[in-house]
C-alpha cells in the first residue's frame, strides 16, 4: 500500500493519495482544486486514480473532488450522512456509516463522526495484505494532532444559530463511540495542521496515533471521566475568528465547485495598456510584495497579497468573487511565478487572474500613509482598528481600539465609520497591509500604524517614566 500526504502550507491543509501498488489504482481524499500534483503522483507511481472522496463539506478551501474526477474519470464518493440540510448538491455516490471503497487489498471504510459538521466522515484504511483490521485513520476535521475540529463554524460560516452546542455534544460522542474504540497503534492523519482556523490549537506534527491522543490530548481527561459539560466548555472557549470567506466555501462546496478545466497560460501585460485599464477601473492590480516594499510605493487602489506562500489565505481576505468580477493582474517576476500564485488563488475560488507584469514603471503610483506610535496619541483618528484575531486582541491591545479581524473586515463594513480617518494595526504589519489595501480600495481613508502592535508595545516600554516632583 502507498499512502502519501500532500500538504498545502498556505491553507495548512492535507489531502491523501492512497494507492494499491499491485493493482495500480489509487484513491484521493480531500483533494484541493489545482489537481496537477495528484496527477503527477499517479504518473510517478504508475497508477490510475479511480476514486475521489472527501471527509466533509469544507469551509476553508474549495474542494478539488469534482475537478480531479472530471480530469481522470474517477468515481466520486461523498457523505450521505447528516440529514437533509447537509446533502451535497451534485451527482456522486453517497457514503454512509460502514460503507467501503476497495482497491486491490486496500479497504477504506467510512465512519460517521459528526461534530465539526453533521455529515462528517472519518476514513479507516485497512491494508489487507498485512492485516484484517484498520491501521490508519484519515480523520478530516474531526481529530487533529493535539486538538479537535471546531464545532462553531456552522454558526460562524453557514448561518447557524447556536449549533455549536449540539456540535460539541456530537464531538464528545464521536470520540467516545468511534475514535477511542480504535486500537492505540492506529495512525491518525488529519486534514489540517498548525495555522488552520479549523481549530484553536492544532499541532504541527503531520500525524499522530490513537494511543498518543488517548493519553495526552487536552480532551482525554474529559472522556475518561465522562465529563461532557466540562469538555463542551473548554472546547468552545477561545476559538479564533472564522474568516468570512468560509461561508462562500461552504456554499460552493455543498453545491459543487465550478470546474476549471485546463488553464490557459498567463500572458505578460504591457504597462501602458495596464495603466489605461487601471485608469478605466477595468482591472485590479495585485501587489505581491511585502509590506515594507508596498509602504515605499505601490499602485493606487491595488490589493496587497504578499507573495505565494499565503496567497490563498490573504487573497480571500481582499477579493470576494461573489461581489467582484474584475480581472486580477499580478505583480510577478515571470510567468511561472504568476501561474503558481494563480494555483493558490483558485484554491479559494478566485478564478479571475488574467495576466501579470514584472515591473511598476509607468503605472499610477501612491505611497500609503503611515503614522508612528508616538504620533498616534495626538492623531485625530475616527477609529483605531485592530485587524488581529479576537484572541490576540483579548491578550493585549491599544487602548480604545476596536477589533475586527482582517479576514472579516470587508464583510463587515457596516461596523466602520462612514467618514474620517481609520488607523489600522495588526501584530507586526503583514496582515495590516493586506487589510488596509482592501479598505482603501473600498474607499476608506486609512493610515497604517508603523510597526503595528509590536512597534507600539516597544515604544510604550521605552518611554521615560514620569517622576513626581
Amino acid at each position: 500500500m502507498l499512502l502519501e500526504r500532500i500538504y498545502d502550507e498556505d491553507l495548512a491543509q492535507a489531502s491523501y493519495f492512497i494507492g494499491c501498488q499491485a493493482k495500480g489504482e489509487a484513491v484521493v481524499v480531500d483533494a484541493r482544486r489545482d489537481v496537477a500534483e495528484y496527477l503527477d503522483l499517479a504518473q510517478r507511481h504508475g497508477m490510475r486514480i479511480v476514486a475521489v472522496t472527501e471527509t466533509h463539506i469544507h469551509a476553508d478551501y474549495l474542494s478539488g473532488t469534482r475537478e480531479l474526477a472530471a480530469t481522470t474519470g474517477a468515481d466520486v464518493y461523498v457523505s450521505g450522512e447528516g440529514g437533509q440540510d447537509w446533502q451535497y448538491g451534485f451527482e456522486a455516490h453517497r457514503l454512509y456509516h460502514g460503507d467501503t471503497i476497495s482497491i486491490g487489498n486496500i479497504t477504506i471504510e467510512a465512519r460517521h463522526t459528526p461534530g465539526h459538521t453533521p455529515e462528517h466522515l472519518a476514513m479507516l484504511v485497512t491494508d489487507g495484505a498485512f492485516s484484517d483490521a484498520p491501521g490508519y485513520a484519515l480523520t478530516g476535521d474531526f481529530v487533529f494532532a493535539g486538538d479537535l475540529g471546531r464545532p462553531d463554524l456552522l454558526d460562524e460560516a453557514a448561518g447557524g444559530v447556536d449549533t455549536r452546542f449540539e456540535g460539541a455534544r456530537q464531538l464528545f460522542a464521536s470520540l467516545r463511540d468511534e475514535f477511542l474504540t480504535l486500537g492505540d497503534h492506529v495512525q491518525v492523519f488529519p486534514a489540517h495542521g498548525a495555522g488552520s482556523a479549523c481549530g484553536k490549537a492544532l499541532g504541527a506534527l503531520p500525524s499522530t496515533t490513537v494511543g498518543y491522543e488517548r493519553l495526552n490530548a487536552w480532551w482525554a481527561p474529559y472522556l475518561r471521566d465522562g465529563d461532557e459539560q466540562g469538555f463542551i466548555d473548554e472546547l468552545l472557549d477561545g476559538q479564533p475568528d472564522a474568516h468570512a470567506y468560509f461561508a462562500r466555501m461552504k456554499r460552493e462546496n455543498k453545491d459543487g465547485p465550478a470546474l476549471l478545466g485546463p488553464l490557459s497560460p498567463l500572458g505578460r501585460m504591457a504597462n501602458d495598456d495596464l495603466a489605461r485599464r487601471l485608469e478605466a477601473d477595468e482591472v485590479i492590480f495585485v501587489d505581491t510584495r511585502d509590506q515594507h516594499a508596498v509602504h515605499a510605493g505601490t499602485v493606487a487602489r491595488s490589493l496587497n497579497v504578499p507573495g505565494i506562500a499565503k496567497a490563498a489565505s490573504y487573497g480571500a481576505w481582499v477579493y470576494d468573487p461573489e461581489t467582484e468580477n474584475r480581472p486580477l493582474i499580478l505583480l510577478a517576476e515571470d510567468q511561472a511565478y504568476a501561474e503558481e500564485m494563480r494555483d493558490h488563488l483558485v484554491r479559494v475560488g478566485i478564478d479571475t487572474v488574467a495576466g501579470f507584469t514584472p515591473e511598476l514603471d509607468g503605472l499610477p503610483m501612491t505611497t500609503p500613509p503611515m503614522i508612528s506610535p508616538a504620533e498616534l496619541e495626538s492623531f485625530d483618528a475616527t477609529l483605531v482598528l485592530d485587524v488581529r484575531n479576537k484572541t490576540e486582541h483579548a491578550d493585549g491591545h491599544i487602548p480604545g481600539s476596536t477589533q475586527l479581524s482582517g479576514g472579516r473586515v470587508l464583510w463587515h463594513l457596516d461596523q466602520l465609520p462612514d467618514d474620517g480617518t481609520i488607523v489600522t494595526y495588526c501584530q507586526s504589519g503583514v496582515r495590516n497591509a493586506v487589510a488596509a489595501s482592501a479598505l482603501r480600495r473600498a474607499g476608506y481613508d486609512v493610515v497604517e500604524l508603523d510597526g503595528s502592535y509590536a512597534g507600539w508595545t516597544a515604544w510604550t516600554q521605552s518611554r521615560p517614566v514620569a517622576v513626581p516632583a
